[in-house]
């Protein structure tokens, strides 16, 4: 019996603390649990009181439970300028459609503990509160506040929590001991530096889409998880709403982002800072180191445009480290030579940022996007003569450079990993009607042929919405799947991180209620489809006339939107 299938069959039967929690629980308390939730989130919560007690038993009325509530983040995929990264030059990052999703449920006080259960990586603990090392981080010099920022673990109180971290899956191999001890252990940190002893007993679920090992910002997306929920029931975050002002919006992104980092930390040690802001604020960001000592430049592409990407996993490990060795050897046997292939992949960088940012850049136009499109075609073969690529990268791109439907390269590290397509718009058709004020108004034909599937030609001018693009995708699907790579249909440079708050979805008909998600329904979702049918954030997609219910009920922060908006 493997061990995913074991856990998979576990997650169907929560424990009887965890139901308790979720479905009845009746916490004895002079303070309901509602008085720790965020104000602005209050009007939300059904404001119920327990039935009277039966004359059989005699038992004090309940406290109302607090609701489950959810948060969700972005994957990432670099856009422009991997490997020129490392050696100074500028890098474009941006958000993908596929998400990390936690629930967080709620269990009646007596329990006094708290539990992670992260099946995607066959990960399930619990501790109790009260044995958790609280004074070492409480010790004056070492408590940290909510807008603190914290640039460095500290020692002792890693060496504290190390306790706590040895419970963790002690009789598994070591090498899946050592992903949940940095899993566990930057939950921990987390939880402490943020929450108290008071904190309500919770039981925090994560599922996610977002391929692992993959170069897409996996763990970030789950460290921005772990730190808006905690900063959401600490009461440290306003919003989100739609008319808070972009600069009220940044702050409480910058929060998240902070608290992320230390996340981050706890698991790779020493990490860019690059994911995790993509994660917290979504869209895009231009990132550049400074230098030893210096900060990273760091700037937000709010106008960086959401388009529909076509993300291929090769399924093939690599090394990040092996990777940017190969290009340093290189640069140290041929330094001019790469320098100037370096320097070139810069470039590339800064010219789409130079677009991005003019102040007459229109994202619909067609024109920009070739010329996005053409940089990366560009991007890809300069990373090629560093030889970061791998065949099954370019086997992907000859398949998909066969269809025409977008411009495709390597993302990361190179040497497996992803592969990314930009899709192509479809140009002003000399075919499409004009309208009184000379704008032509593009329409699709239904009577487009399978015949057509092999043209090139009309492959590179089709529309989101014909019957041609989804047969070409479909065929294309198959090839990828016949030759063992995965394909995802997603967006670039979405939203960042959502909230959820209480986990109800509605269905977009205006009615009271919705779907309620509690924690056993979170768990029996199968795979990614399922999870996202579940609790997904909308997109558009390839696919955009493709009818999906909508799922209405999360809210982002969106620092680009204004209330004129």
């Amino acid at each position: 019996m493997s061990m995913t299938g074991s856990l998979r069959r576990k997650a169907r039967k929560a424990p009887a603390a965890v139901k308790e929690g979720v479905s009845h629980a009746t916490p004895a308390s002079d303070q309901s649990p509602i008085d720790s939730m965020p104000a602005q989130l209050l009007p939300q919560v059904p404001q119920t009181t327990a039935p009277p007690s039966k004359p059989a038993m005699q038992r004090k009325q309940s406290s109302p439970m607090m609701p489950p509530f959810m948060v969700s983040a972005p994957g990432k995929v670099i856009v422009y300028g991997e490997h020129a990264v490392v050696h100074m030059k500028p890098a474009i990052a941006a958000a993908i459609s596929l998400r990390s999703y936690l629930h967080v449920s709620f269990l009646s006080k007596s329990h006094r503990t708290v539990t992670i259960r992260f099946p995607d990586i066959e990960l399930e603990h619990t501790w109790n509160i009260d044995e958790l090392p609280w004074d070492a981080f409480n010790t004056p010099g070492k408590k940290k506040h909510y807008y603190d920022l914290v640039t460095a673990l500290d020692p002792e109180l890693m060496a504290a929590i190390q306790p706590h971290l040895d419970t963790v899956s002690p009789k598994l191999p070591e090498s899946i001991r050592k992903i949940h001890h940095s899993s566990a252990c930057s939950f921990l940190y987390l939880f402490l530096s943020l929450a108290s002893r008071k904190v309500s007993p919770c039981v925090y679920t994560l599922r996610s889409t977002i391929p692992l090992r993959a170069g897409l910002g996996s763990s970030a997306s789950i460290s921005v998880c772990i730190s808006a929920a905690l900063l959401l029931q600490i009461r440290a975050l306003s919003g989100p709403h739609q008319d808070q002002p972009p600069q009220e919006s940044e702050l409480q992104i910058e929060r998240i982002n902070r608290w992320a980092f230390v996340g981050e930390m706890c698991i790779h040690g020493n990490p860019s800072g690059i994911d995790n802001t993509v994660a917290a604020g979504g869209k895009a960001v231009l990132y550049q180191r400074q230098g030893q000592g210096k900060p990273s430049r760091i700037v937000p592409l709010h106008s960086f445009p959401e388009l529909p990407l076509l993300l291929v996993n090769t399924r093939q490990s690599r090394s990040t480290a092996v990777e940017v060795a190969k290009v340093a050897t290189l640069l140290t046997n041929h330094p001019a030579l790469t320098e100037t292939i370096l320097d070139a992949i810069g470039q590339i960088t800064e010219s789409a940022y130079k677009l991005i940012t003019a102040p007459d850049f229109d994202p619909k136009s067609h024109a920009s996007l070739k010329y996005l499109g053409d940089l990366v075609t560009i991007n890809h073969g300069l990373l090629v003569s560093l030889g970061v690529s791998h065949p099954k990268l370019e086997r992907i791109r000859e398949l998909i450079d066969h269809t025409g439907i977008g411009w495709t390269k390597l993302t990361g590290a190179g040497g497996g990993g992803c592969a990314i397509t930009i899709i192509k718009p479809r140009p002003t058709s000399t075919s499409a009607t004009a309208n009184g004020n000379g704008v032509h108004a593009e329409h699709s034909s239904s009577s487009e042929s399978d015949s057509e599937l092999d043209s090139p030609v009309a492959a590179s001018v089709i529309s989101s919405g014909t019957k041609l693009k989804h047969a070409i995708l479909d065929s294309l699907e198959v090839k990828l799947e016949n030759e063992g790579f995965e394909k995802f249909e997603t967006t670039l440079a979405g939203d960042g991180v959502g909230v959820l708050w209480p986990a109800v979805l509605h269905n977009g008909n205006e009615e009271e209620g919705g779907e309620e998600i509690d924690q056993e329904k979170f768990l029996r979702a199968e795979g990614t489809e399922g999870i996202e049918r579940l609790v997904g954030v909308k997109s558009a997609g390839i696919r955009k006339n493709v009818e999906r219910e909508v799922r209405e009920g999360w809210k982002f922060w969106r620092p680009w939107e204004t209330s004129e908006d």
